[in-house]
């Protein structure tokens, strides 16, 4: 069971106590990400994650990883489009360090111009190293196009334009104005001392508070997009309107995931490749946020074969609609989820996501039995009109990455 206190100041912190274990870990989330830029600091909330673990006012770059190299501690981070983290798992013997660490990192960052220009250097390479992954490369083009005008069509890497003309001081006040403590939980999960908790409030109970961010709107319209580039398969992402992260029906969604296209069992799966012998790779995946988000189906597989794998990708998406699922499907579908669910308790950083992630977007953490419930509550009658709902071609987008056809060759296939 979590405990949670609500700083004066607005910050939450969540802590899980699990006297099992030897291991605790620590985040801490903030409620900002690429969607939160404007156009000129498009990537800001990427370059700032980076730049925290550069150095601070009295620790280097080599200082902070080898104050957590001497206590066999992890420390990592990420940003996405509605949130970034900076998170952490040592020994309980250390959460002290660990906290303070990370804190510093947070709190006393330098920005320096040099590590900047060093930096700046790196998150290129990395552009580029998405531009070179196709499986990246077809998604991040697609939400470009769906969500186009909107900020959620912009890339969390940013532009290299953008990140061109960004310094230690622009990076430094964007941070100011955006990580406001009414946007800052602190997650921590694993075994710990009170004093612990106490630390953690005293220094984020320093943050004063800032200005509050509109999130701006941002609405789904079918597009197809292609890019052609010199490679060996093409990758393409059909994808449809799906459901925010606060939906209700999301764990129907899950479920008619897994079963259309979640693992090698799937329909999906099963019909185009072990069947067919059409690709190699297929699977479908849902993208939830604030307020939108994309149902989807990934494959890759040669050119020759593309047009004849569609076709029955559609027939699967039509068989859905129009015969639902077995209970076979729906009880699989629910011990594999079950399974994720519960394994997913055995790790001190999955239960500090789950307390960080869940605050931010649900303000509330649903425990493992409410969950668990949600989804025995599905029927295969709530799958079958979910799917026509969902999964309706007038509303059906496309993404290719390849030797690829037209985009109009491409929508004739599919509508």
């Amino acid at each position: 069971m979590y405990e949670k206190i609500v700083l004066p100041n607005g910050v939450r912190i969540l802590y899980e106590f699990i006297p099992h274990v030897r291991s605790v870990s620590l985040g801490l989330w903030v409620g900002t990400g690429s969607r939160y830029e404007s156009a000129r600091m498009c990537g800001a909330s990427h370059f700032i994650e980076h730049m925290l673990f550069k150095g601070t006012a009295t620790r280097s770059a080599a200082q902070l990883a080898s104050v957590m190299d001497a206590i066999g501690g992890q420390t990592n981070a990420f940003t996405t489009k509605e949130c970034t983290c900076f998170h952490g798992r040592v020994l309980d013997t250390h959460l002290d360090q660990l906290s303070d660490v990370l804190c510093d990192m947070f709190f006393n960052s330098k920005f320096d111009e040099k590590d900047v220009q060093n930096e700046r250097s790196v998150i290129l390479e990395e552009i580029d190293m998405y531009q070179d992954t196709p499986e990246d490369l077809t998604s991040e083009r697609l939400f470009s196009a769906v969500y186009k005008g909107s900020t959620l069509a912009k890339p969390i890497l940013g532009k290299k334009s953008t990140l061109a003309a960004m310094t230690g001081q622009s990076l430094r006040q964007h941070m100011r104005d955006h990580y406001t403590p009414d946007v800052v939980v602190v997650a921590v999960s694993g075994s710990f001392q009170p004093d612990d908790i106490r630390r953690l409030a005293d220094r984020f109970g320093q943050m004063t508070p800032g200005k509050k961010h509109r999130l701006p709107p941002a609405s789904y319209t079918p597009s197809f997009t292609v890019r052609r580039k010199s490679l060996e398969q093409n990758h393409l992402t059909i994808a449809f309107p799906g459901v925010s992260v606060t939906d209700p029906n999301r764990y129907t969604l899950q479920l008619l995931s897994d079963i259309l296209g979640g693992g090698m069992s799937s329909r999906l799966f099963q019909t185009v490749r072990e069947e067919r012998g059409l690709c190699y790779s297929i699977y479908t995946y849902g993208t939830s946020y604030t307020d939108t988000g994309l149902f989807s189906i990934y494959t890759a597989l040669g050119r020759s074969t593309e047009a004849a794998a569609i076709r029955v990708i559609l027939d699967e998406v039509r068989r859905f609609q129009d015969h639902g699922v077995t209970e076979e499907e729906l009880t699989r579908a629910r011990e594999q989820v079950k399974a994720n669910v519960l394994m997913g308790l055995e790790s001190t950083s999955a239960r500090m996501n789950r307390l960080g992630r869940g605050e931010l977007f649900y303000g509330t953490i649903p425990e493992p039995d409410e969950i668990i419930a949600r989804y025995d509550a599905v029927t295969a009658e709530d799958i079958r009109s979910m799917a026509q709902a969902c999964l309706d071609l007038k509303n059906v987008s496309f993404s290719g990455v390849g030797k690829v056809d037209s985009a109009d060759y491409y929508r004739e296939l599919l509508q």
